[in-house]
C-alpha cells in the first residue's frame, strides 16, 4: 500500500496553497486546543520557552485524536508538529535535533542561520547518513538511528519510515520539513548562497524581531527599513523557488502578506482564529 502525504505542511505547499501554522508552548493543554484546529500545523517552542523534551512527548500525544484518526483512513496527524529547538545556527547543537525527530516531530525550524556552514549542519542533522555512492548524499546525513518511538508515533512500519524519514523537497517523498530562519543581515546577504549550495531547505522564515532590532526599530515590524530587508528575503526565496515564512500574521495584514508571496504563515494565537480563517479565505482554501 502506498502512503500518503503524511505531512500536512508540505501536502498544501505541494498542491500550490499556502501552509499554515503557528507557534505554540509544549504543554498538553494548547495541545488540546490545536487539535481540532484548521491549521496545517504547529511549531512547539523550544528556543524562548526553555527545552522540554517531556512536554514535547507529551504535547505530541496529545495533539492526536483517535475519532479523527480513524474517520480520516490515513495515519497522517490533523496538525502536523514541528518544533523550533534552542541553539542559534551558529552553536551547531545536532542533538536537540535527534531527540525531537526520534519522538517523531515532522520537521524542524533552525534560528539564526548566517552561513552557508550552518545552513548545511542544520539540514545534515536531520538526514540519516548514508554511502557517497548513493543518491542524494549532500547534505551528509549525520543524525543517530533511534526511530521506535517515531515509528510509533506516525504508525508506520520501521522500513517505511526510514523511506520517509527524509528532508522535504530533496527527496519527494521525504516527509521531514526543515525551516531555516534568517533573523540577521549577514544570513539575508548569504541567502542566495545558501539556497543554492545547500539542498533540502524545506522553507526560510523570517526572523523579524531580531532582524528588526539589528536595524534599530526593534519590534518595528512595518518600518520600511524592516520591510525592505523583508523584501528581499521574499526576492531570494523566489528566485529560487524556495517557500518564505511570515512569522506575525494577524487578521491586518494577513491579506498583505499572501500577496507579497509568503507561503508559510505564522498565524498564531492558539485560541484567536481570526488570522487564520481570514488567510484560508483569502488563500481559496
Amino acid at each position: 500500500m502506498t502512503l500518503p502525504r503524511l505531512n500536512g505542511l508540505i501536502r498544501a505547499l505541494e498542491s500550490g496553497q499556502p501552509a499554515f501554522s503557528l507557534f505554540a508552548p509544549m504543554d498538553v493543554e494548547t495541545a488540546l486546543a490545536l487539535q481540532p484546529s484548521k491549521y496545517d500545523g504547529v511549531v512547539f517552542e523550544g528556543e524562548h520557552q526553555g527545552w522540554d523534551i517531556r512536554g514535547l512527548r507529551d504535547s505530541l500525544q496529545f495533539l492526536l485524536n483517535r475519532g479523527q484518526i480513524a474517520r480520516s483512513g490515513s495515519v497522517a496527524p490533523a496538525v502536523t508538529p514541528m518544533v523550533r529547538i534552542p541553539p542559534n545556527g551558529a552553536e551547531k547543537a545536532q542533538f536537540h535535533a535527534k531527540q525531537a525527530l526520534d519522538l517523531g516531530v515532522y520537521g524542524i525550524v533552525w534560528a539564526h542561520i548566517s552561513s552557508v556552514e550552518e545552513a548545511y549542519n542544520a539540514v545534515a542533522a536531520c538526514r540519516y547518513p548514508r554511502l557517497k555512492d548513493k543518491p542524494l548524499y549532500e547534505p551528509q546525513g549525520v543524525r543517530g538511528d533511534g526511530p521506535t518511538q517515531a515509528v510509533r508515533y506516525w504508525g508506520v512500519s520501521q522500513q517505511e519510515y526510514y523511506e520517509r524519514a527524509d528532508v522535504w523537497p530533496l527527496n519527494p517523498k521525504g516527509e521531514i520539513f526543515v525551516i531555516l530562519m534568517m533573523e540577521d543581515t549577514r544570513g539575508i546577504e548569504n541567502l542566495d548562497r545558501i539556497l543554492k549550495e545547500v539542498p533540502g531547505i524545506g522553507a526560510i522564515l523570517i526572523g523579524e524581531g531580531d532582524l528588526s532590532q539589528e536595524l534599530g526599530y526593534p519590534r518595528q515590524y512595518e518600518h520600511p527599513e524592516v520591510l525592505k530587508w523583508m523584501a528581499r528575503v521574499v526576492d531570494t526565496c523566489k528566485k529560487n523557488n524556495v517557500p518564505v515564512g511570515h512569522p506575525h500574521v494577524d487578521s491586518s495584514n494577513v491579506e498583505r502578506v499572501l500577496k507579497e508571496g509568503f507561503r508559510f504563515l505564522m498565524a498564531a494565537p492558539v485560541r484567536s482564529y481570526a488570522a487564520l480563517e481570514k488567510g484560508l479565505k483569502l488563500a481559496g482554501r
